[in-house]
């Protein structure tokens, strides 16, 4: 099944012959078509073999033009071909313009201001050496003559003296869940920047975490433009490359019953459920993972187990920077719920009704400008100290909302979304549904 076939929220029909509209379903006033996933379908990482591909820098031609260009060398030739994103504490620099203001004779609410990552030339992050930047890709030739351009980050936190965004310029440092809150899901270009944040992020963390070789316990050293790392003993030379922490996140289905299950953790803000989730152990399936987490943590035997869509997840702890959320629907055998009250506050079924309301609740697109004009007022330097984001996705209607569930930034709302308005996904023939 295509992707966007996949991650499409589609509208239910509010309202029957001769009845009026359900009150609560009403409030879905859109549908969620994304292109994929949040943090995927990143534009630096071209598809080998397409044009793009093609036309793209080197790592290695990149590496020589940056190391040109700190050096102070051809910087008025080389000075578009290398734009650097700084990062400090896991946060990227950001901008955010306000919205042009809406016509008077327009009746639509204005637009929420939109945020843009703060690419720099390398001249403005002078005395950084150039094995600590990370090579993120680049854009080729656009066949207008110009040169590709190659894009960069770099861990700013320890950089004494640096002085990168501020009220003066309209940039700063803004934390990557904010960002993500922020985007607007119907923006391309936006979520294609969200993309390169997260890919970015992942692998600073990476850097910082993975500084010693794993088998000599040597000193390892970036190499390949900082996209992987090599033991500095010289009888040991062991790479090391980024690693990825899969987990399987799954929406446990009751199908004779028409019921979803879905639970709470303790972190969550109230109200707030969402679906199990768990990482997988060694010598484990996919599918065995999603059948053994979901006895662990509710008691309930699964049978079928179908993959559904994956999603990269780098905002998650500093320690396992390189997530990937690897979603699937899971038939239910049995139906008593024992939680685990180490892992989850509650776990319950819930009627594919009662996880319309909630989606319809959620007012997802309430949160996103929220937190875009939160972003707005941080790169102005009016940050509002000791408010949870997450204190913006609870924000409520006039009539408080029994429950709600992750926004569309997140790939359990998309499981739990196509589930609720499209119903029980055909099983095709596979092994994991054995």
């Amino acid at each position: 099944m295509h992707v966007s076939r996949l991650l499409t929220t589609s509208s239910p029909r509010l309202t029957s012959p001769g009845r009026q509209p359900d009150k609560h379903l009403a409030g879905l006033a859109m549908s969620i078509h994304l292109r994929a996933h949040a943090f995927a379908a990143n534009p630096l990482r071209g598809l080998a073999g397409s044009a793009s591909a093609a036309a793209a820098v080197s790592s290695s031609a990149a590496a020589d033009a940056l190391r040109s260009l700190l050096d102070g060398a051809d910087t008025a030739v080389h000075h578009h071909l290398s734009k650097v994103l700084p990062f400090r504490r896991g946060r990227p620099l950001t901008r955010s313009p306000d919205p042009p203001a809406p016509s008077p004779s327009s009746s639509s609410p204005a637009p929420p201001p939109s945020w843009r990552l703060a690419w720099l030339p390398p001249s403005r992050v002078p005395g950084i050496p150039s094995d600590v930047f990370v090579f993120l890709g680049s854009h080729g030739s656009d066949g207008d003559g110009k040169e590709a351009a190659a894009y960069w980050a770099v861990d700013v936190s320890e950089i004494e003296g640096a002085s990168f965004g501020g009220a003066g310029d309209g940039s700063a440092f803004v934390d990557l869940r904010t960002l993500m809150v922020a985007a607007d899901w119907r923006d391309k270009d936006g979520m294609g920047e969200l993309a390169i944040a997260g890919h970015a992020r992942a692998l600073l963390e990476w850097h910082s975490t993975a500084k010693f070789c794993g088998a000599c316990g040597a000193k390892a050293v970036p190499t390949e433009a900082g996209t992987r790392k090599q033991c500095s003993n010289e009888s040991c030379k062991k790479r090391i490359y980024p690693r990825v922490d899969p987990v399987v996140i799954m929406l446990v289905i009751d199908k004779e019953n028409d019921h979803a299950l879905l639970s709470r953790q303790s972190r969550f803000v109230p109200r707030m459920w969402s679906c199990l989730a768990g990482f997988i152990e060694p010598g484990e399936s996919l599918e065995e993972a999603v059948r053994r987490e979901t006895w662990e943590e509710t008691g309930i035997e699964v049978g079928q187990v179908i993959y559904h869509s994956s999603q990269p997840w780098p905002v998650g702890p500093n320690t396992m920077p390189c997530q990937l959320m690897v979603g699937f629907f899971a038939y239910a055998k049995s139906l008593e719920i024992s939680v685990d009250t180490k892992e989850l506050e509650d776990a319950q079924w819930h009627s594919r009704e009662d996880v319309k309301r909630a989606l319809t609740f959620a007012e997802y697109e309430k949160a996103q400008r929220s937190n875009a004009a939160k972003v707005n007022q941080i790169c102005k330097g009016a940050e509002r100290g000791g408010q949870s984001i997450s204190a913006d996705l609870s924000v409520g209607s006039e009539e408080a909302a029994p429950m709600f569930v992750p926004g569309p930034f997140a790939i359990a709302h998309h499981l739990i979304s196509s589930w609720a308005f499209e119903g029980a996904p055909k099983v095709p023939s596979s092994f994991s549904n054995l």
